[in-house]
């Protein structure tokens, strides 16, 4: 198919592998190549040289990952605009927001960075906080398949009235699957229960801490200022939120929620379906992984989703649509 209109969906934390994006730093050309500098200038460090060189748990760090996988969304969207692809819409998962804020102009590429560098560190040293806090081991997240998202939200409320405390709702992300953060005690007793409702699986998650839940506060807290020096723009293109679920109204609106972002849950089957409402021709994964293509199969809508993370895929899409031009 030729792709006209797509909406560019860029993945979050957890989307990270060690050489990430250097293919298509390798690949693309000069727009590229200009990303990659200017990561490394605002970050202070060789992020070419990190994504290669960074083991599996470096790169779990919220002050590693949340850097590293925002340039290779930027890096695959770029790439993609040197190919002529650009987007109608964007939306991003999580800390892929930051990479749709730039897509869709609210931010530019160097305030993206800053901002990054910021929220990443937030998060690590509020994490760092909480796992200090004891023995009982660190807080995370855990991914609850097969449950519906309203039967797991109103068990973990039950729940909560019956004394069990810090687990929260974290990212509601399909008909099957929820994402829960808590404590390591909480999200031990949690797993046990949700099974016995009717979960098929209950998976931890490698991300570096509680996001999305009111135990990362202090990383709320600690970025706020950073956030509310940084100049937020009217969306050029259709914006799409995970706090709301819905279209981003405004440049402030944008910037209001990008903090209450770090401690609200992502609603990401609503800001799906509001993406598939819009009239686009074809959903893109813009950057590392394939998770939110597995997510959108649960989208009821005829819209195709494609990767576009790895300069392989982007020269596939490209391909796909030289194929159809030349047999018009």
């Amino acid at each position: 198919m030729v792709i006209k209109n797509p909406a560019f969906l860029f993945p979050g934390q957890g989307a990270q592998y060690q050489n990430m994006a250097l293919d298509i730093l390798a690949a693309g050309g000069a727009e590229v190549k200009r990303l990659f500098a200017l990561a490394s200038e605002v970050m202070g460090r060789d992020m070419p040289a990190l994504i290669r060189d960074a083991d599996g748990e470096t790169l779990k760090r919220s002050d590693i990952s949340q850097p590293a996988i925002t340039l290779a969304n930027l890096a695959a969207a770029v790439y993609l605009g040197e190919q002529g692809v650009r987007p109608g819409a964007c939306a991003g998962f999580s800390l892929g927001e930051y990479a749709a804020l730039v897509a869709s102009a609210v931010i530019d590429e160097e305030t993206c960075f800053r901002l990054v560098k910021a929220r990443g560190k937030a998060m690590q040293d509020a994490t760092d906080k909480l796992n200090a806090g004891g023995p009982a081991g660190a807080p995370g997240m855990a991914a609850v398949i097969g449950l519906d998202p309203e039967k797991a939200a109103a068990l973990i409320a039950r729940w909560k009235t019956g004394g069990l405390l810090d687990l929260y709702g974290a990212n509601f992300n399909s008909r099957s699957q929820v994402v829960v953060s808590g404590t390591a005690a909480a999200l031990g007793e949690a797993e046990t229960r949700f099974k016995e409702a009717g979960a098929r699986r209950v998976v931890r998650l490698q991300v570096a801490g509680p996001f999305h839940s009111p135990l990362i506060a202090g990383a709320a807290e600690a970025f706020g200022p950073v956030l509310a020096a940084a100049e937020f723009k009217d969306p050029a293109i259709p914006l799409f939120s995970n706090v709301s679920g819905g279209r981003v109204g405004s440049g402030a609106e944008a910037k209001a929620l990008a903090l209450r972002q770090i401690t609200e849950p992502v609603r990401w089957t609503a800001e799906e379906g509001a993406v598939a409402a819009l009239g686009i021709d074809a959903v893109l994964e813009t950057g590392p992984g394939r998770v939110l293509q597995g997510l959108w199969k649960d989208v009821e809508t005829n819209i195709p989703c494609f990767a576009a993370g790895t300069a392989a895929d982007i020269e596939t899409l490209i391909g796909w649509q030289l194929e159809e031009k030349q047999g018009a």
